[in-house]
């Protein structure tokens, strides 16, 4: 499937008996997550070995694992939101991290989708914004999109929600495929072609700190596009999904000022095919103390994944939970 990269849940570590994985079959969970240098993916590790308890196990209470008994939950390195959606849809992962936008248009067969409905997916929780990146050379600026005409402007992967919503961006400014060299990246090779040289700008959506951006700052310095609020709001009016956001001063070393930028909600995803028992178990265990203790240590974004704010935006996004996850916030009083 193009895979590069697997990070497998810790849980795994305590198969360590014939005997004991006889007694109860494991049930694999692939998670479809980004590329290494991104959120996704360390996001994405941090929900598989909490909702992971594979057989052999110690029990939650005696200090083991505290996921769904039998599962081993594996996060998987992806192209992102757009490849994670399709393959979750196909059967070949059984869950994805993916961004709101692209979610909405791909359940409804809308957009850059019309007439490709996917209609087995569902949600089962908002995670955190992410936070568009126009990564510039240091000391460079532009005025607006409009000033990309003509440069050489690294665009996300193909199977990427951000190019995806960037190539609808550009448009509204006048900027297509035909009058920029664009290039189909990964984020990690964005940020060596930027710091060589062979790239005049890159886009990245992603909850901030970004380990390769954090990386490039560090090394080369860049800059980051700060939008003015006219700008927001136009691109508000293109892809309603995204909303004004900022990425603080002193997240990435050398920037000293807030940047203005649109944001995204990114969603885990699954298949309609999965259980409702599954599901439900699954929905529990992200939100029990032990995984809140993982996501409060681990990456910076996981502080902002929240019981509280699981449900946001899911009034107006059009893509239904998933039952099992409908069954556990209605138990948690979350859900009417």
């Amino acid at each position: 499937m193009g895979l590069q990269k697997y990070f497998i849940g810790a849980a795994l570590a305590t198969l360590v008996s014939a005997g004991s994985v006889a007694a109860q079959d494991p049930t694999f969970f692939r998670i479809g997550t980004g590329s290494a240098g991104g959120t996704y993916f360390p996001i994405g590790g941090t929900i598989a070995n909490g909702i992971s308890a594979p057989p052999g196990s110690r029990p939650c209470e005696e200090g083991g694992q505290c996921g769904v008994p039998g599962l081993i939950a594996i996060a998987q390195s992806t192209t992102a939101s757009v490849y994670n959606n399709t393959a979750v849809q196909n059967g070949e992962l059984e869950a994805g991290l993916a961004a709101a936008d692209v979610t909405r248009d791909m359940y409804l067969g809308e957009g850059k989708f019309e007439g490709k409905i996917h209609e087995k997916l569902r949600v089962i929780a908002n995670l955190y914004p992410e936070d568009l990146h126009l990564v510039l050379p240091k000391g460079v600026t532009i005025n607006n999109l409009g000033d990309l005409k003509g440069k050489r402007v690294g665009i996300g992967q193909a199977g990427s929600g951000t190019q995806v919503a960037v190539l609808q961006m550009l448009e509204n400014w006048g900027v297509t495929r035909d009058n920029i060299e664009e290039a189909e990246l990964n984020l990690a090779q964005s940020s060596e072609r930027l710091a060589d040289g062979q790239l005049d700008a890159y886009f990245y959506a992603a909850g901030w700190p970004v380990a390769a951006v954090v990386q490039l700052a560090s090394t080369k310095g860049l800059e980051l596009h700060s939008f003015t609020e006219e700008d927001m709001k136009v691109i508000n009016d293109i892809i309603p999904a995204y909303i004004p956001s900022k990425i603080p001063a002193g997240v990435y070393e050398g920037l000293d000022y807030v940047v203005n930028t649109p944001a995204v909600s990114a969603l885990l995803v699954v298949s309609s095919d999965l259980s409702e028992e599954l599901v439900y178990g699954i929905t529990k265990a992200m939100w029990n103390d032990n995984t809140r203790n993982l996501l409060d240590n681990g990456h910076a974004k996981g502080k902002l994944i929240t019981l509280e704010t699981a449900l946001g935006g899911m009034d107006n996004l059009g893509v239904p939970l998933h039952p099992g996850a409908e069954r556990f916030y209605r138990e948690a009083g979350l859900l009417k």
